[in-house]
Parts: C-alpha cells; structure tokens; sequence
C-alpha cells in the first residue's frame, strides 16, 4: 500500500527543510547500525525508521482502516502495535526539527491523526490492552487507547 501524501508532502519541502530531515535520519541511521551485528552494520545505508518512513508506516495504517482491511497480506495485531509505536516516535522526531520543519509536517501530521480518529473509537473494555505494549512501556497518546471499528484481526 502506497503512502501518496507523505509523497505529495516530501515533495514539496524545501532544500533546508530537507537538509534538517536528512540530520535527523543519519542520526536515526547510526542508532539502528548500532543495534546490529558489525557485518550487517555496513551493509545498512538508510534507516529503516526514517521520519519519511515513519509518516508513510502511520499513512499505510489509516488507509487499510479506510479500505476496511480489504488489501493484500494479514495485518496482525503486532504491525498495529508498531504502527502505534511510529506514531509515537514521530512526535519525538519532529520535536527535534527546526521550527520551520516542524510547521511543514504538522499539516500532515494533524491530517492524518484526524483520519485515525474516524475510523477509530476507544477501547472503554481494554479488548486490545493485553496485545499491545509500546516499546517506551508507556503509551505517550491516546491512540493507544482506540482500537479499529472494523477490526482485521
């Protein structure tokens, strides 16, 4: 599944706004390099959780929700629990950014939390608390507390 307006949004940053970004990755990039065994370790030249990344991982979600879970491959619980986790991360990441960054993402960002919530609702009975664990062990939003009307799993 594509993630078109983390596309559209990368598209449109500046050269300075992505210089910032790019910082932040190679920073992102020597924390993952560091968790591996020396011979993987060069072979690794992007992070994996790149801020860009990070946005399209949380996009993909809200689009499954929207297509009601209809796309190719299973969508286990535990891809939530980590597309819970991106989102975390990325206001984190994004707090790291110069002011100018941060106002360029925050569109998207405010957009597609509002898309999470539609297709959302609280999870009053705690049906999803024993699967879930944010990797912080706390959960920094309240996403974490909703759980998919249509649920895939």
């Amino acid at each position: 599944m594509n993630a078109p307006d983390t596309d559209a949004t990368w598209a449109s940053l500046t050269e300075t706004i992505l210089a910032s970004i790019e910082a932040s990755d190679a920073r992102r990039l020597s924390i993952e390099r560091s968790r591996v065994a020396p011979e993987v370790r060069e072979k690794i030249t992007a992070p994996v959780y790149s801020l860009k990344n990070r946005f399209s991982f949380w996009e993909r979600l809200i689009r499954r929700m929207e297509a009601d879970w209809q796309v190719e491959g299973q969508y286990p619980i535990s891809a939530y629990s980590n597309d819970l986790d991106c989102r975390d991360q990325l206001q984190a990441s994004l707090s790291e950014l110069p002011d100018t960054a941060q106002a360029a993402l925050a569109g998207l960002l405010r957009a597609l939390d509002e898309r999470f919530m539609q297709r959302t609702e609280s999870d009053e009975t705690g049906e999803l608390r024993p699967w879930l664990r944010p990797s912080s062990g706390t959960a920094r939003h309240g996403f974490w507390l909703r759980k998919p009307r249509v649920v895939p799993w």
